[in-house]
């Protein structure tokens, strides 16, 4: 018999115990913190000893100091171990998320024309060099290769490689190679976890040192960056996954139930919830998921189970959609699923999601594999204030001024009586008859 899922009604709950649904697991990382700061301390000392080291006992991998690179035979080799016709998915896919990207793309430099004389802009400019993360614990993950990459090489980085647990065979995940190399990057190191983040923050011997890293993670990960944020941008938050299937009466609780479990079986620190206001749509998913489960495999099943019938997932029954959807914004998800006649009556309604998803025939994974937008998503209430990975993720910009005399005529009094009203005497004189003295009287 199937475990039960977990089943909440909202009309009954208190505040502290609605606050309780909002809850992910990466909301206490102190213990993973802790533990996570011997592993970076030893990343920074021994450099890549300690990563063929940690690969051995945290991945159970045979990776040795010296062997920490994918060479260029492993990409080779990647390509013959790939099968032709999901090489061409890669491709496909990869199409599809670099042309989103590329419409993302800002103008490199723009001016306007305060008043008469004074001129303000920007200039955009790609960072350096950015690391990627692509976790593999619990699958391999070729589509995080396309969504972290592809954005990077369209927004012109100087440099951008990936970080990746080995397999336990001590190599990359062949499909990783194979997206990387397709994206247009071709330096790939075996290294994950707080190791991998560590790596990127220091440098070693093999791993550059890079400002910035992107991509999602496990808590390891999570910590590690929030550990080294004043080493390295850590980027848009991203961790264990998480989706609302948010549905109204018209839906179909079978095909809601369907699209609720693509979520979960990412692993047992995933949250998936349903949100509806029809009892009928409840009752029907929940009748449908344990056949559900029969046709999936004993390891997937058991993660999408342990969320399920669990505090972090299963089937919240709203009054109305109004709350339903004050739910949805109060929890801020990663992914958001309309299901409904007419899904696009609610998208109004919504403003904390990393992704809104509109209609029973746009589940979840064809975002995370082909639609095109980037499935890179702020997690664990980060979507109240982040945005998705995209282009402006590897880009900065620099702020331009340029001021004839005819302007500095008319801003350097307001910029002198704001010196003096704040107090500084070398700020004042900068735009006083003091400079015109310095030129000359020339002007």
């Amino acid at each position: 018999m199937s475990p039960k899922i977990t089943f909440h009604d909202l009309a009954t709950l208190d505040a502290d115990a609605r606050a309780g649904l909002l809850k992910r697991t990466e909301g206490d990382l102190g213990p993973v913190m802790e533990k996570a700061r011997p592993i970076i301390e030893a990343v920074r000392v021994e450099g890549d000893a300690a990563l063929a080291r940690f690969a051995q006992d945290f991945d159970r991998a045979p990776v040795t100091a010296d062997a920490i690179a994918a060479t260029r035979a492993d990409f080779d080799a990647a390509f013959d171990a790939v099968d032709r016709d999901m090489i061409e998915v890669l491709e496909f896919c990869s199409d599809n998320v670099r042309r989103f990207h590329a419409a993302q793309m800002p103008e490199e430099m723009w001016w306007k024309e305060m008043h008469p004389g004074v001129f303000a802009g920007e200039k955009v400019v790609p960072i350096d060099s950015v690391a990627c993360y692509v976790p593999r614990g619990k699958g391999s993950f070729p589509s995080v290769v396309m969504m972290t990459t592809i954005p990077a090489v369209v927004a012109g980085v100087g440099r951008p490689f990936i970080v990746t647990p080995p397999g336990p065979d001590g190599k990359v995940d062949a499909a990783t190679l194979v997206a990387a190399r397709i994206a247009g990057v071709e330096e790939v190191y075996k290294c994950g976890g707080a190791q991998a983040v560590a790596a990127v923050a220091y440098g070693t011997e093999t791993v550059p040192r890079a400002p910035k890293i992107v991509g999602p993670g496990s808590p390891w990960v999570v910590a590690a960056k929030r550990l080294l944020a004043d080493r390295l941008d850590p980027g848009t938050p991203a961790g264990p996954s998480e989706a609302i299937i948010l549905a109204d009466g018209t839906a179909n609780g079978r095909v809601a139930a369907l699209d609720l479990l693509i979520e979960s079986e990412h692993g047992p620190d995933s949250s998936a919830w349903l949100v509806t206001d029809s009892r009928a749509v409840a009752d029907a998913a929940i009748a449908a998921i344990p056949g559900y489960w029969a046709e999936m495999g004993t390891e997937r099943v058991g993660y999408s189970q342990a969320v399920l019938c669990g505090p972090r997932g299963g089937v919240v029954l709203a009054p109305d959609m109004g709350a339903a959807s004050d739910f949805v914004n109060d929890y801020a998800p990663e992914h958001l699923q309309i299901h409904a006649e007419v899904p696009h009556d609610y998208l109004g309604a919504i403003r904390n999601a990393g992704e809104i998803l509109l209609g029973a025939h746009t589940p979840i994974c064809i975002g995370n594999f082909t639609l095109g937008p980037n499935a890179v998503l702020p997690t664990n209430m980060a979507a109240l204030t982040r945005s998705p990975l995209g282009v402006h993720d590897y880009l900065k910009t620099i702020g331009l001024g340029y001021v004839t005399r005819k302007g500095y005529d008319l801003l350097a009094p307001k910029a002198r009586r704001f010196a003096e009203y704040e107090g500084f005497d070398a700020h004042a004189n900068a735009v006083s008859a003091m400079r015109d003295t310095a030129f000359g009287n020339a002007g």
